[in-house]
């Protein structure tokens, strides 16, 4: 059940994160869901020890979403970095 959740998470946290960077366009649903696990596993990794917050897999809560967007958002910074040499 677990797996489930992290698709359909993934999938929605990825596609708010191409919203906020403006790059909906140019992603499809099966790279907004491999942007919103990714950028959950940065978020986990970094900002959750940081802000004290859980991640998906300790439950689902807003701050656990939260974090996960955080760091899908940053994932898609850094993708736009290499790819056009800015962050936009």
């Amino acid at each position: 059940m677990g797996f489930i959740l992290w698709l359909i998470v993934g999938g929605i946290v990825g596609w708010l994160a191409s919203l906020v960077m403006k790059t909906d366009g140019q992603q499809g649903i099966l790279l907004n869901v491999v942007v919103g696990i990714v950028g959950a596993f940065i978020g986990g990794w970094l900002i959750s020890p940081l802000v004290g917050a859980g991640t998906i897999n300790d439950g689902f809560s807003i701050a656990s979403v939260l974090v996960s967007l955080v760091g899908a958002v940053i994932l898609l910074a850094i993708v736009n970095l290499f790819r056009r040499g800015r962050v936009r």
